[in-house]
């Protein structure tokens, strides 16, 4: 498992390891059970501070995506993906609504807003 930590990024370093290693879960690059490095072990490799990767674990255990043993260390958990579907299907929503209500502030009508998702879908493939 890779994750790099960016000093000109807005995001703090905890979401910056929260975010990639929730990515490299839900690709299934890191499987279910799978042992995570220890949060000491991960501090020193990226040189930054302990509470930094607590926090980030924390977070990942917090939100479903890992679980500790104590002693034993953190480890992958077993990922409904149904519940993952829900969750991405709820913010896709809430992005969607944003695009629409900025389309209405600025005169786009729905035919021109579905041709731009469109053309933006298709581009992505």
């Amino acid at each position: 498992m890779q994750i790099i930590i960016s000093n000109n990024s807005k995001e703090p370093f905890y979401e910056q390891i929260y975010t990639q290693i929730k990515k490299h879960i839900l690709s299934n690059e890191l499987k279910a059970g799978q042992s995570l490095p220890s949060m000491r072990q991960l501090a020193k490799d990226l040189d930054i501070s302990v509470i930094t990767t607590k926090r980030a674990y924390e977070e990942l255990e917090k939100n479903g995506f890992i679980y500790s043993v104590v002693g034993k260390g953190s480890f992958v958990s077993e990922q409904n993906n149904e519940m993952i579907r829900e969750r991405k299907m709820k913010v896709i929503e809430e992005q969607l609504m944003a695009a629409i209500q900025n389309s209405k502030e600025i005169g786009i009508n729905l035919s021109e807003l579905n041709e731009l998702l469109t053309m933006l879908y298709k581009e992505d493939a």
